[in-house]
C-alpha cells in the first residue's frame, strides 16, 4: 500500500433539495460563490494538497460537473480568436494538465458510506481523501493540505473536526477521544447525529476525511444506520477496532454551503476578498449599511 495521498473522492450525487428550484436541473455543487462553483473550490483545495486524481461519485443530472472539468474546445478557440488571454488562462486552469478526473455513478442515494464505497475500484489499495463540496473551508494553508501533512506524520486515517454547539450535535458525527498533540485527538469512538445529552464531545466531523483502504471492508459489512442510510461514521467506528484513527482540529473558517444561510455568508466573505470585486463590494456595503440597519430595525 502506498503511503502517499494522491486520490480524492467527491460524493456529488445528492439532489440538493434545500436549494430548489435552483438545483432542479443543475447540481448544487455547481452553485457559484462569486465566479467559481463549489466543486471547483474543493478540487483546488485537493490540488493544493498534492492530490492529482479526482474521483467524482455522481448521480442523475450531474453531467454539468463532468463538462466543467472537461476541455471546452469551442470556448477556447473563441477566446483565443478574440485575444482574450486572461479568460483563456482561467478556463484552462480549471483542470491542470497533471490532474486526472474519473467518474462513477451512485445509482441510489443510500448515504455517504455507500457513495464512498462506489469509488472502491477506482481508489484501489491506497489511502485517499473524501471531500464534501458543501463544506467550503477557507484555510491557510488549505485544510486538506493540513490534513495530508498530519497523515504523512502519523500514517493513519484523519478526520477533520471543529468545535460545535451542543444543539448542533444532531447534524454531525461527533468524536470521542483524548488530546494526543496540539490539535490532534486520538479517536476512541464516533457517533452519528447524537442528541445533545448523548454527544461524547463538542467536536463534530466536517466534510474532510483521509481514510486508509481498509475502510472499504467495513463499508461492505455495513447495515443501514441513521436515516436508513449507510453511514460513513458507522464504518469509521468499526475501523477503530482494527487501526488508529485521529481527529484533526483544522485551522480555517468553514461555510456550510449546504444551507442557504451558510451559502450567503460564503458569497459575501469571498466577494469581499475577491481581487476584482473586493474593494467595490466593500464600499457598496459601507454605503448601504445605514439603510440595511434601518430595514432590519423596521
Amino acid at each position: 500500500m502506498t503511503s502517499r495521498v494522491s486520490k480524492a473522492v467527491f460524493p456529488v450525487a445528492g439532489l440538493g433539495t434545500r436549494f430548489l428550484p435552483a438545483t432542479k436541473a443543475s447540481p448544487k455543487e455547481m452553485l457559484p460563490v462569486v465566479d467559481k462553483p463549489l466543486i471547483q473550490y474543493a478540487v483546488e483545495e485537493a490540488i493544493a494538497a498534492g492530490i492529482t486524481e479526482m474521483i467524482f461519485v455522481t448521480g442523475r443530472s450531474k453531467r454539468a460537473i463532468e463538462d466543467h472539468f472537461d476541455k471546452a474546445f469551442e470556448l477556447e478557440v473563441e477566446l483565443e480568436a478574440k485575444n482574450k488571454r486572461a479568460l483563456l488562462d482561467v478556463v484552462r486552469s480549471i483542470k491542470p494538465a497533471n490532474v486526472e478526473c474519473f467518474y462513477v455513478r451512485q445509482s441510489e442515494a443510500l448515504g455517504l458510506g455507500h457513495a464512498v464505497l462506489c469509488a472502491a475500484k477506482l481508489v484501489g489499495d491506497a489511502p485517499f481523501a473524501v471531500m464534501l463540496a458543501d463544506d467550503l473551508i477557507d484555510g491557510n494553508p488549505p485544510v486538506m493540505k493540513q490534513m495530508v501533512d498530519a497523515y504523512d506524520h502519523y500514517n493513519c486515517s484523519v478526520l477533520g473536526v471543529e468545535e460545535i454547539l451542543p444543539e448542533q450535535s444532531r447534524s454531525y458525527g461527533v468524536v470521542e477521544g483524548r488530546e494526543w498533540a496540539e490539535g490532534v485527538i486520538k479517536v476512541s469512538g464516533i457517533v452519528e447525529k447524537p442528541a445533545p445529552e448523548e454527544a461524547p464531545s463538542n467536536l463534530g466531523v466536517v466534510g474532510r476525511y483521509i481514510l486508509t483502504p481498509r475502510i472499504f471492508d467495513h463499508l461492505r459489512a455495513l447495515k443501514p444506520g441513521a436515516g436508513g442510510e449507510f453511514q460513513l461514521t458507522d464504518a469509521i467506528q468499526s475501523l477503530l477496532s482494527q487501526e488508529q484513527v485521529l481527529a484533526y482540529r483544522y485551522q480555517g473558517t468553514r461555510y456550510d454551503c449546504g444551507s442557504k444561510l451558510g451559502y450567503l455568508k460564503a458569497t459575501v466573505e469571498y466577494a469581499l476578498k475577491h481581487h476584482e470585486t473586493g474593494a467595490q463590494f466593500r464600499r457598496y456595503l459601507e454605503e448601504r449599511e445605514p439603510q440595511l440597519l434601518h430595514s432590519l430595525a423596521a
